[in-house]
C-alpha cells in the first residue's frame, strides 16, 4: 500500500470511532508492544467510563432524540489513572471530530503543567496518528493549516480571568471540557463554564475528576444533589491493579479504614467534614432522613432570616422541638421589607408560633419594626451580638458572637432532629468554614461571613441561617404550645364536684 492509502485507511478506522471513546483507545495505542508491553488495554474503571460516555453520545444522536450535554464525574484514590483517562478522552476528542474544541484545566498551575499536562503529552506520542496534530507548550494544533480552530489548550483559571471558560462555543461540532483535580477549583469557574456550554447542535462532553478532598462544592454536588446529572463513579485504589496495596493497608492501620484521611486517598469518597467546617454533610444528610417527631409541650418557634443583598433569599421557617419540618417552610426572593412583614404575619396567624426570632441586621430592622406595628410579639436577634449561653463552660467551646453560638447550638441538635430534605439547606449548612479569635482568654469559634463565602463562590447560606436563628434563646414549654391563642385546652377527666358540700344544705 502507498503511504496515502495507509494514511486514507487510518482515517477512515479512526472515524469508526467518532461515538466510541473505548474502541477509540483500544485502536489507536500499541497495546503489549513497547512501552505497553505490559499494558492490555484501559483497567475496568476505566472501561466503564468510556463506554458510559460512548453510549450517552450515540443515545443522543438517535431520531428524536434531545443532544444533551454529556456530564461525568470520577472521584478517586490516588493512583488509579485519572490522568491517563483523561489524556485519552483529549486525544479521542480531537481525533475523531475535525474541528473539535478542547479546554483543559486543573485546580492549579503546578498540577496543569507537571502532572496533567505531561501525561496527555505522554499518550500523544504514543498514538499511530500522532502525525495529526503538534503539541506546542500547552497547546495541541492540527497539523492541517486550514482548521485554525481544531485544537486543545490548557488553560489556568482565575476567578478575575474567566474568558477561557466564557467563550467555549463550537457550533455544530465538538466541545470537550476537562476538569482536572476538580475539588480545588473554584465554584465561580464552573458557573462560568457551565453558562458557555449551550451551543445547540452541538456534541458536549464535560468531564471532572479529582480526589474528593472538600466536602463541599460544586465537585461534591456532582455526587450529591447533582448525581443525576454527571453519573458518578467513585474509585477504590485497593480495587484497581497495580496500585501499592501494601501502603493502602498500612494507612488503614494507622489511621482507620473511616478516617477522613482513608476515605478521600484510597476510597475515592469523601470527607465527612473539612478541615475548618463547622458541619459536616453525613450530619445532614442524616437529619434530612430521620423522622424526628416533637412533644406536645415543645414550643413552636419561627425563625426569619432577612435577606439583605439582591440575589439572596428571605427564608421563613418554623422548629417544634426536634422537628423542623412540620410547617413547609417559605422562601422569597426579591421583595421589599413590607411584603416580607405581611407574609411574616399572615404566617404567625395562621400557625400561632410560642415565639418570632427574626433577623435584625440590614434591612431586618424594617421588617421587625412593622410587625411590631402590627402587633406581633418579635424578638429581635443580631449575629453580631455577644454570645450569652454557649461556651459559658469548659465543657463547651468559647465562641466570638451570637451568630456562632446559634450555629454551635444547631451542630449539636441535628444529630437529633429533622430537617427539609432540601439540597439549598444542604449547601447552607456544610458551607461555611470556621476560624479562631482571642475571646477572653480562650480560643473563640467565629464562624466565616456571608461574604467571605460568596469570594469562594458559594452562595448566601440564607436557609441554613435561618435554621439556626431558632436557637437563638431558650424559649420555655408550654401545655398549649403552638395553638392559637384564646383556644381552650380539654378540660381532664375527674369525678370531683366543688360543688357537691352546698347540694346538702337544699
Amino acid at each position: 500500500m502507498t503511504p496515502a492509502q495507509i494514511e486514507a485507511e487510518l482515517r477512515a478506522e479512526v472515524m469508526r470511532y467518532e461515538h466510541d471513546p473505548l474502541g477509540f483507545v483500544l485502536a489507536i495505542y500499541p497495546w503489549g508492544e513497547g512501552v505497553l508491553a505490559d499494558e492490555k488495554g484501559p483497567r475496568e474503571w476505566q472501561r466503564d467510563c468510556l463506554s458510559d460516555i460512548g453510549g450517552r453520545l450515540r443515545s443522543g444522536m438517535e431520531p428524536g432524540a434531545a443532544m444533551m450535554p454529556v456530564l461525568k464525574a470520577v472521584a478517586s484514590g490516588h493512583g488509579v489513572g485519572k490522568s491517563a483517562l483523561v489524556a485519552w478522552l483529549v486525544w479521542w476528542a480531537m481525533s475523531t471530530c475535525p474541528g473539535a474544541k478542547v479546554v483543559l484545566t486543573a485546580n492549579t498551575q503546578d498540577q496543569l503543567r507537571t502532572k496533567t499536562w505531561p501525561e496527555v503529552a505522554k499518550w500523544a506520542r504514543l498514538a499511530h496518528n500522532r502525525h495529526w496534530f503538534d503539541v506546542q507548550g500547552l497547546t495541541i494544533v492540527s497539523t492541517d493549516s486550514t482548521a485554525k480552530t481544531w485544537r486543545c489548550d490548557a488553560v489556568t483559571w482565575s476567578e478575575t480571568n474567566l474568558e477561557a471558560f466564557a467563550g467555549l462555543h463550537n457550533a455544530g461540532r465538538r466541545i470537550l471540557l476537562m476538569f482536572d483535580e476538580a475539588s480545588g477549583i473554584h465554584d465561580r469557574v464552573w458557573e462560568v463554564a457551565e453558562g458557555a456550554l449551550t451551543d445547540d447542535d452541538t456534541e458536549i462532553i464535560w468531564c471532572v475528576f479529582g480526589n474528593p478532598t472538600n466536602p463541599t462544592g460544586r465537585f461534591a454536588s456532582c455526587f450529591g444533589v447533582q448525581r443525576h446529572r454527571w453519573a458518578p463513579v467513585q474509585v477504590d485504589s485497593r480495587t484497581v491493579p497495580g496500585t501499592n496495596k501494601a501502603l493502602f493497608a498500612e494507612w488503614v492501620s494507622l489511621y482507620g479504614e473511616d478516617s477522613d484521611f482513608v476515605r478521600v486517598r484510597v476510597r475515592g469518597v469523601f470527607p465527612r467534614a473539612g478541615s475548618m467546617q463547622l458541619i459536616g454533610a453525613d450530619v445532614v444528610e442524616a437529619a434530612m432522613k430521620r423522622e424526628a417527631a416533637s412533644i406536645k409541650t415543645d414550643p413552636l418557634i419561627m425563625f426569619v432570616d432577612v435577606a439583605r443583598f439582591g440575589d439572596d433569599q428571605s427564608v421563613i421557617g418554623f422548629r417544634k422541638g426536634r422537628d423542623a419540618r412540620l410547617i413547609p417552610w417559605v422562601k422569597l426572593r426579591g421583595v421589599d421589607t413590607m411584603t416580607l412583614a405581611a407574609r411574616i404575619a399572615e404566617l404567625h396567624h395562621l400557625h400561632r408560633p410560642d415565639a418570632v426570632f427574626v433577623d435584625g441586621g440590614g434591612v431586618g430592622g424594617g421588617v421587625i419594626d412593622r410587625l411590631r406595628q402590627l402587633g406581633i410579639l418579635v424578638i429581635e436577634v443580631q449575629f453580631g451580638a455577644k454570645a450569652d449561653r454557649y461556651g459559658v463552660s469548659e465543657e463547651q467551646p468559647a465562641v466570638a458572637n451570637k451568630r456562632a453560638e446559634m450555629w454551635c447550638s444547631l451542630r449539636d441538635w441535628l444529630p437529633h432532629g429533622g430537617i427539609p430534605d432540601d439540597p439549598d439547606l444542604l449547601a447552607d449548612l456544610t458551607g461555611p468554614q470556621y476560624s479562631f479569635v482571642l475571646r477572653d482568654g480562650r480560643d473563640a469559634i467565629l464562624l466565616e461571613p456571608k461574604e467571605a463565602m460568596k469570594r469562594r463562590g458559594l452562595a448566601s447560606p440564607d436557609a441554613g441561617d435561618a435554621l439556626a436563628i431558632s436557637f437563638a434563646y431558650p424559649v420555655a414549654p408550654r401545655a398549649d404550645a403552638g395553638m392559637p391563642y384564646g383556644a381552650m385546652l380539654p378540660k381532664p377527666a375527674s369525678d370531683y364536684d366543688p360543688f357537691a358540700a352546698m347540694k346538702d344544705w337544699r
